[in-house]
C-alpha cells in the first residue's frame, strides 16, 4: 500500500533525512521507531507532502506522490494524525468530525461508538478538552475522512495511563476493523504486542526492519534506549 524508497528530505539547507525506507502493506499495523530526532515525524511529514523529499520515491496504492500536493494526498486515503493534535478550537467536538468527513464506512456515530467520550461531549469546544480526549478528536477527525492508511504522529505521548488504555483499545478496533496503520510511539510494552512490523530509524536512515519478535534486547539498547 505504501512504499517510501530512498527519500532525502531537508529543511531549508540542513538534510534530516539521509535514503529513507518503509513499506507497509494492506492490513499491517507498522511502528515506526527510534529515539527522538531521528527523522520519524519528518519521514510523516515527507508522505504527505508538508515538507516534499527531494529525492527517492513514495508511492501510496502505486501512485507516485512524491512531489504531490497535500490536499491531493490526503483525498487518496491518507489520513493524519499529527504530534500535538491540533484540533480545531474554537469549533465543538462535533464540527471538528463533520469538518473533515468524507462518505465512507466511518461515520460520526461509528466514531463515537469508538470513543464515547466524544459522544458525550460532542456539544463542547474542543478547547476545554484535556489532552486525551483531544487525542481521540484527533483520530476520530482522521477517521471522518475515511482514509485508507491511518497515520499517527506519538500515539499516546504525554497522556495519562488510563488514557493511553484508551487509545490503544482504540487501535487494536481499528486494526481488527482492517484499517492500514502507520504508527510512532515510544511506549513498546503497549505498541510491540499490536505490530505487525517495525522500522527503527536512526539520524534519519532506515536501520532495521523486521517482525516484533525479532527485535533483540541488543537492538533495542542500541536504537530506542535512553
Amino acid at each position: 500500500m505504501l512504499s517510501v524508497s530512498g527519500i532525502n528530505t531537508y529543511y531549508g539547507p540542513s538534510q534530516a533525512l539521509f535514503g529513507v525506507d518503509l513499506n507497509l502493506q494492506a492490513g499491517e499495523l507498522v511502528a515506526l521507531m527510534g529515539r527522538n530526532g531521528m527523522g520519524k515525524t519528518t519521514s510523516i511529514r515527507s508522505i504527505f507532502g508538508l515538507t516534499p523529499a527531494r529525492a527517492g520515491r513514495i508511492e501510496f496504492a502505486g501512485q507516485d506522490i512524491t512531489r504531490m500536493a497535500p490536499h491531493r494526498i490526503a483525498r487518496l486515503g491518507l489520513g493524519l494524525v499529527p504530534e500535538g493534535r491540533r484540533c480545531f478550537t474554537n469549533l465543538t467536538v462535533r464540527e471538528n468530525l463533520l469538518a473533515t468527513a468524507r462518505p465512507g464506512d466511518w461515520t460520526l456515530s461509528r466514531v463515537e461508538e469508538v470513543f464515547p467520550r466524544l459522544a458525550e461531549r460532542r456539544h463542547q469546544l474542543a478547547l476545554t478538552l484535556s489532552g486525551g480526549e483531544q487525542q481521540m478528536l484527533a483520530i476520530g477527525r482522521a477517521l471522518m475522512t475515511n482514509p485508507r492508511l491511518l497515520v499517527l504522529d506519538e500515539a499516546t505521548e504525554g497522556l495519562a495511563p488510563v488514557i493511553r488504555q484508551e487509545i490503544w483499545r482504540a487501535i487494536a478496533i481499528l486494526k481488527d476493523a482492517g484499517l492500514s496503520i502507520l504508527l510512532v510511539d515510544k511506549t513498546l510494552r503497549e505498541l510491540l504486542p499490536r505490530a505487525d512490523r517495525c522500522i527503527i530509524l536512526e539520524k534519519g536512515k532506515t536501520v532495521w526492519t523486521g517482525e516484533p519478535k525479532e527485535l533483540s534486547e541488543e537492538i533495542k539498547n542500541r536504537y530506542l534506549g535512553v
